[in-house]
């Protein structure tokens, strides 16, 4: 079984949080940039993930899709790179709670941000994260004089955290409350996160 380790994108997707974690632990590999629509629905990519979508990897054999998972599992492959807090440990449990934080309450509120679409306020109860100014807030608070999400270390889920605010500051689905800027800005310069960024760009067809 070859080790190689392939990952699937589309430079405009959620594959640029993936690309970025694949720089923070340095780890070779190679890059199938897949075009959205047919290209994303042969048997050969459907083999990969049924869902049809990017991104996704391949290691030793074994395929993982879904962005916060593939960052925590990068996180646990590549020990030597640091990004994730040791088990058992205070750092852990947060990095799981934020890690999942993200992935779920401020995802979902944001996706209703961005579609337009409001639930009625009686039905508030059923979707759990309430608003996204909730959502927000909460993270405003956790953040506060923070530099990173867990602990005192830079781990697997300041990358996914980080960049779904990034994303959502640049196109206004989220607020760009001065907290959430000072916690963005140092996160974007880091050296993997810069180099991430050129490789997608230079997959971006011309205009």
């Amino acid at each position: 079984m070859s080790d190689e380790l392939v990952f699937y994108t589309n430079p405009m997707s959620r594959g640029r949080i993936v690309r970025w974690m694949l720089e923070e632990v340095g780890a070779p590999y190679r890059t199938e940039a897949i075009g959205y629509g047919p290209a994303m629905h042969t048997p050969a990519y459907l083999a990969i993930n049924p869902m049809g979508k990017v991104p996704a990897i391949v290691h030793a054999g074994t395929v993982l899709t879904e962005t916060p998972a593939i960052c925590a599992f990068l996180a646990d492959a590549f020990p030597h790179a640091g990004l994730a807090p040791a088990p058992g440990s205070a750092a852990r449990s947060a990095y799981y709670r934020w890690l999942f934080f993200a992935a779920g309450p401020l995802e979902a509120a944001v996706a209703e941000k961005a579609i337009g679409y409001t639930v009625p306020e009686d039905k508030r109860g059923m979707i759990g994260y309430g608003t996204l100014g909730k959502v927000l807030d909460t993270l405003e608070t956790a953040l506060d004089r923070r530099r990173h999400v867990a602990g005192d270390a830079f781990s697997a889920a300041d990358v996914y955290l980080g960049s779904h605010l990034a994303w959502g500051m640049a196109f206004s689905t989220v607020e760009k409350r001065p907290v959430f800027e000072t916690y963005v800005g140092p996160l974007m310069q880091r050296p993997a996160a810069v180099r991430a960024e050129e490789l997608d760009d230079a997959l971006v067809p011309p205009a």
